[in-house]
């Protein structure tokens, strides 16, 4: 509608901007839904030469180049999820004038880590690159796309048959020799260089002026992935250092939680978004 902002959908690791598609359905309506694929990922090809890994600071500035071109100096309304919502995070603390509304999905940050941890990380770093030149790090193919909707399934038990044959002409292609693969990558597997400063990560938190809504599944995740090095009250006390927080839980979800449940997250959105300056 005119005079309504933008609402920017900004998807996750190893995910695809096509996966926001059940919750735009669901939000109906004639908003302007800006959802690109970061660079490396879906239909955003990766530079030629292939990067040897990625930074986290290009999706910052990559973001940044997406408004110009789309929002030019209209505040936005930014939802990420994962991956995603770290970026939008971040990204709302060194751009708090670009973001109207803020909807973190499942964006918890990294656990904590000390300077005595970079001459391993710089190693890892190192040894995993060579691994990606030497073709060790390669995606999986697949025979055919429903090979890659079973993989799906696989990863999320939740996910409907209907929904993961779609999703997989999306998230995978045919390549040169009929094999289907995962349209992300494989740099994106390397360790990032650079160590995760939480203390930076706060400091941007801090300074994001719009309203926030963090949004968890009901699910747990975190203990899976970190193995006790990093947990959801670890998250949640983080998120105090956010002014103006809200914060929801999405049941019988997962981590894939836009998947899993795209009518309820399309009304937590919805009524988030039309809430009173």
């Amino acid at each position: 509608m005119p005079g309504q902002a933008p609402l920017v959908l900004v998807h996750g690791w190893m995910d695809v901007s096509a996966s926001w598609q059940f919750v735009v359905d669901a939000l109906g309506g004639d908003r302007h839904v800006i959802a690109p694929d970061w660079r490396g990922f879906g239909l955003t090809r990766s530079a030629d030469p292939a990067p040897d890994s990625y930074w986290f600071p290009d999706y910052l500035a990559d973001l940044d180049g997406l408004l110009d071109h789309f929002a030019d100096e209209q505040p936005v309304d930014l939802v990420g999820h994962s991956m995603g919502g770290n970026i939008a995070m971040v990204f709302s603390g060194v751009r708090p004038e670009r973001i109207r509304r803020l909807i973190n999905l499942e964006g918890f940050g990294l656990p904590e880590t000390r300077p005595a941890q970079a001459p391993e990380r710089y190693a890892k770093w190192i040894d995993q690159i060579k691994n990606l030149h030497a073709g060790q790090a390669d995606l999986k193919t697949y025979d055919n796309a429903d090979g890659v909707a079973r993989r799906l399934m696989k990863t999320n038990p939740r996910l409907q048959a209907d929904k993961a044959a779609w999703l997989a002409q999306h998230w995978a292609a045919p390549n040169d020799q009929g094999r289907w693969t995962i349209l992300g990558d494989p740099a994106h597997k390397i360790i990032s260089a650079h160590l995760y400063q939480m203390e930076e990560a706060l400091a941007t938190y801090r300074r994001i002026t719009a309203p926030v809504l963090s949004v968890t599944a009901s699910d747990e995740s975190m203990s899976q992935w970190w193995k006790g090095q990093y947990n959801l009250a670890q998250y949640q006390e983080r998120l105090k250092a956010v002014q103006r927080l809200q914060q929801a839980v999405v049941q019988d979800a997962g981590h894939m939680v836009h998947h899993d449940q795209p009518v309820a997250l399309a009304g937590l959105i919805t009524d988030f978004l039309a809430l009173p300056d």
